[in-house]
């Protein structure tokens, strides 16, 4: 029997300053401030001194491992302990070598197949807890301020108009229910209530069915707020890998 460590980063890795001062903005307020979520990196410690985790790369496997909690692609937050599991130190590197197996790191998706899906296969066959919801619920979202943060180098360098604009729309509406409200959860419905539409749809679908803002959405809301603003004036070890991650 040993311990199960969860081990969870801030993601900034986009290449921009200003984008990864954003998601840690976003992080603070979204995770630290009212406890729903944020943009992470998440991997497994189990056996040994390092942690496991996926990730995109165009061949090969996407299990990756590293030294825990030293991740040098992104910004260290904290660890949980998910229990403790009775696999021997054999079988759990037997593990390792199925996943690395079922997850190549072509198949990696932001939304469905990301490092923090895999650490929830990974510690089910652990037989310990899996990650508490809030780690992976920006994705699970779909929101797309968080599909431009987690991106991969390749998909970022093919998108770097949609990433600044997202960047700018998501800091906007998070910075506005900051200003407008006390960061109380019970007094997060009202402080929506009078934003614009786009604000309180977004919102709704990101607690309840995880819908994605449609790009349509987007572009209006962003008119939206620089109209507001010209108006105010404001075992046998898997290799390890160099993937990018979400």
């Amino acid at each position: 029997m040993t311990e199960v460590v969860l081990h969870i980063y801030d993601v900034t890795n986009s290449g921009s300053d200003k984008t990864n001062n954003t998601i840690v903005q976003i992080n603070k307020f979204f995770k630290d401030a009212i406890g729903l979520g944020g943009i992470f990196h998440s991997a497994v410690q189990v056996y040994g001194d390092d942690e496991w985790s996926f990730g995109f790369c165009e061949q090969g496997t996407g299990v990756f491992s590293c030294p825990a909690g030293r991740n040098p692609m992104y910004t260290y937050r904290e660890c949980i302990v998910l229990g403790n599991t009775n696999h021997s130190i054999f079988k759990v590197n037997q593990i390792l070598r199925e996943l690395s197996r079922e997850w190549p790191g072509h198949s990696y998706d932001l939304l469905s197949k990301n490092c923090n899906h895999f650490c929830d296969e990974f510690c089910e066959r652990l037989g310990v807890e899996k990650l508490p919801g809030w780690v992976n619920r920006f994705a699970h979202a779909g929101d797309a301020a968080v599909e431009i943060a987690g991106t991969t180098a390749v998909r970022l360098r093919q998108a770097k108009t949609e990433i600044v604009t997202a960047s700018k729309v998501a800091y906007r509406f998070f910075a506005g229910v900051a200003s407008n409200n006390s960061v109380a959860p019970d007094s997060l419905s009202n402080s929506v209530r009078g934003t614009p539409r786009f604000q309180a749809n977004w919102f709704k679908n990101f607690i309840t069915t995880g819908a994605k803002p449609s790009s349509s959405d987007l572009e209006n809301h962003s008119e939206e707020m620089l109209g507001q603003q010209q108006q105010h004036g404001t075992g046998t070890p898997l290799r390890q890998n160099t993937q990018q991650d979400s």
